[in-house]
């Protein structure tokens, strides 16, 4: 039986802070648009990077195509624990 090879992960998700919800920085960010790299803030390794789809009420859906670890495809999370990938490269 072949070996399964481990997926090598493209972004550096390790070097991205983690932001916790109620910390400034997590409130202190500009809206979130159609198009843009965001990561979930707390546990940036676990659901990788993502594009965000659609943004209603503070809800934002996010495309993480299975960047992280947990493989989250998609997602909808407050626009909070998102941080803007700029942002966090910085």
């Amino acid at each position: 039986m072949p070996k399964k090879r481990k997926r090598k992960n493209e972004y550096q998700l390790e070097r991205l802070p983690v932001v916790q919800v109620f910390h400034w920085k997590s409130r202190s960010k500009p809206a979130l648009e159609k198009g843009q790299l965001v990561y979930y803030g707390p546990l940036p390794a676990s659901y990788g990077i993502g594009e965000v789809q659609n943004v209603t009420k503070g809800l934002v859906s996010v495309d993480f195509r299975g960047t992280g670890s947990a493989r989250i495809h998609e997602d909808v999370i407050h626009e909070r624990y998102l941080v803007p990938l700029k942002e966090a490269v910085l």
